[in-house]
């Protein structure tokens, strides 16, 4: 019965794990998992960087990341990443589980070509939320916040925060993140 119940309590802890990525002082512990998974099972096995086993990447020689974004593809599970026209994303940017960035569309009427778009670009310390969808062609500015579940489909200068339920902006603003010099404040 006590052996039982320990691995219950494994179970349930392993599906929080799972389920909510690991804390960053576990990073190592996902960056194993992620390897496993990539080099054993050969799952996103070509992408040059760490991916949450449960993400997928179609496309990796044509993302560019800045710096600290690779800890975003470590820890948020369940993304999926198309990137045959390219995306580009900065520095310091960081996104949630969930997140789709799509940077091409199939053609209509013949499902196995892509319609050539601009790449997707995101800006330095971007916050992209749970579950958003980024869509071809799309320019975020830097700083900018987009808001979970909100689906992208058009650029966004720098400073913004995007919430977009049901078809309907809710909510569009600037938070103008710059010095009052001219200089930007990173």
């Amino acid at each position: 019965m006590k052996r039982m119940k320990s691995a219950l309590k494994l179970t349930r802890l392993g599906r929080f794990l799972r389920d909510r990525g690991y804390s960053s002082k576990d990073l190592r512990r996902q960056r194993f998992v992620n390897f496993i998974f990539q080099r054993i099972f050969r799952i996103n096995s070509e992408c040059r960087f760490s991916v949450h086993f449960t993400s997928r990447v179609h496309g990796p020689a044509k993302i560019s990341l800045g710096k600290k974004v690779d800890h975003s593809f470590l820890a948020s599970g369940h993304c999926y990443i198309q990137a045959i026209n390219g995306i580009l994303i900065g520095d310091g940017t960081v996104f949630g589980p969930g997140v789709a960035m799509i940077s091409a569309n199939h053609r209509i009427g013949n499902f196995d070509e892509w319609t050539p778009c601009r790449p997707i670009r995101i800006g330095r310390h971007c916050w992209i939320g749970a579950n958003a969808v980024i869509l071809p062609g799309v320019e975020l500015g830097d700083h900018t916040i987009v808001g979970a579940g909100t689906v992208v489909n058009r650029s966004y200068p720098a400073g913004h925060v995007i919430v977009i339920h049901q078809r309907k902006l809710l909510a569009e603003r600037c938070i103008g993140l710059h010095s009052s010099n001219g200089n930007d404040s990173t």
